[in-house]
């Protein structure tokens, strides 16, 4: 069995990235439902963002977007950030917004679109050099819609040719992360469809770009973990964006969809050496119509319930049975590790750190969601709007 000092020491080590996102009003394409409380200001959502690493203990840094997270003073922003016990994190590129992208952003047919949205690229670096930051997170919306409305090759070919031009301008201890997703909104090709297409740009590129999984990014019945596993072994995966799915890219909170699913990819990364600095454990999720906060807190626990399950699998048993061609045998192996209730063992992780051990009931308790409802009153608040 595995050493529960090991497991434990893994556990309180584990870090989750948190999206700015995330904290501001969100919604489908039909509709944004508006919260109460919700921030207003990049530094409001890193206020909220503090919240939840003071009582997860697990979430000490922040993902940003550009352009919704624009400031005029990124260091003094990183500042505010330290002040509160966070560090910026990942900076999410926008080219999918603008009305100029309505054929695609750098491998649009358009030679100005394109200097535009490589314009933004560049951009994002700058801000990452201001903030400390060391991932750059590329999502293109990029595609076709129809059979004959562009050139597939000649796209992959400006694709190319732009991320060639970003990665040059990453300094040495910064990374791009590419992230793929199989449809929506191009419903013919999209450019960016799966984590083949960003594993061979990425491998062409060299060795400070790599692949981000979304979990939400694949179509029915994937196995993610295969995905997963075979990243880690050509050393190409740098991070995840975790969120759940039902039909499509629901963006719900990670694990409330298939939690078995993430039990078995945070397998993938035990068994992989993933747990370690190296990959970012980000959040990517749309709270549309549950409290914003409680959700993120809620995400942070199912990661780490699914870690803890995956440490707690007996690496041996399973290796002999498997050796041993006892196929039902290494299945049980698993099950016993998912059907263990580490509810307890997290609990006492958080104990031993000084943390409440259940982070909802400390939040509850902590008055933040009455004060915030209390005091953000009037402004515009934070959101990507539909």
């Amino acid at each position: 069995m595995p050493d529960l000092a090991t497991v434990k020491a893994a556990l309180a080590a584990q870090r989750i990235e948190t999206p700015s996102w995330a904290y501001g009003n969100s919604g489908t394409r039909f509709k944004v439902f508006a919260q109460p409380g919700v921030p207003r200001t990049p530094r409001e959502k890193l206020d909220d963002a503090a919240r939840v690493h003071e009582h997860t203990g697990v979430a000490p840094t922040v993902a940003l977007h550009i352009p919704w997270d624009r400031v005029d003073d990124y260091a003094a922003l990183a500042a505010y950030a330290r002040e509160r016990g966070l560090g910026l994190g990942a900076i999410n590129s926008n080219v999918f917004q603008d009305d100029d992208y309505k054929l695609g952003s750098v491998t649009n047919p358009d030679p100005a679109v394109r200097r535009k949205a490589l314009g933004h690229l560049l951009e994002c670096v700058d801000i990452m050099d201001a903030t400390g930051s060391r991932d750059l997170k590329l999502w293109f919306s990029d595609g076709t819609n129809y059979p004959g409305q562009d050139d597939l090759h000649a796209r992959q070919d400006r694709l190319a040719e732009a991320l060639a031009a970003v990665y040059e301008r990453l300094g040495d201890d910064q990374r791009m992360l590419l992230e793929y997703k199989f449809f929506e909104p191009a419903f013919y090709a999209t450019d960016v469809p799966d984590w083949g297409t960003a594993y061979a740009h990425c491998l062409k590129l060299g060795p400070k770009a790599q692949v981000v999984v979304d979990t939400g990014h694949h179509a029915p019945g994937t196995n993610i973990e295969f995905i997963v596993a075979l990243l880690l072994r050509e050393r190409k995966l740098g991070g995840f964006d975790f969120n759940s799915r039902f039909y499509a890219d629901d963006d719900l909170m990670v694990g409330a969809a298939d939690p078995f699913q993430l039990f078995r990819i945070m397998y993938e990364v035990v068994r992989g050496g993933g747990l370690g600095d190296e990959i970012a454990f980000m959040l990517d999720q749309c709270h549309n119509i549950e409290a914003k906060i409680p959700a993120i807190i809620r995400s942070v626990m199912n990661v780490q319930e699914a870690t803890a399950k995956a440490l707690l699998v007996d690496a041996k048993a399973l290796r002999d049975a498997q050796l041993a061609g006892d196929v039902l045998g290494a299945n049980a192996v698993l099950m016993d590790a998912f059907n263990t209730d580490v509810r307890p063992l997290l609990a006492e992780v958080r104990t031993e750190a000084g943390l409440h051990p259940d982070p909802m009931a400390a939040y509850r308790a902590s008055g933040w969601q009455e004060h915030i409802v209390a005091d953000r009153v009037g402004g515009t608040q934070a959101g990507w709007g539909a």
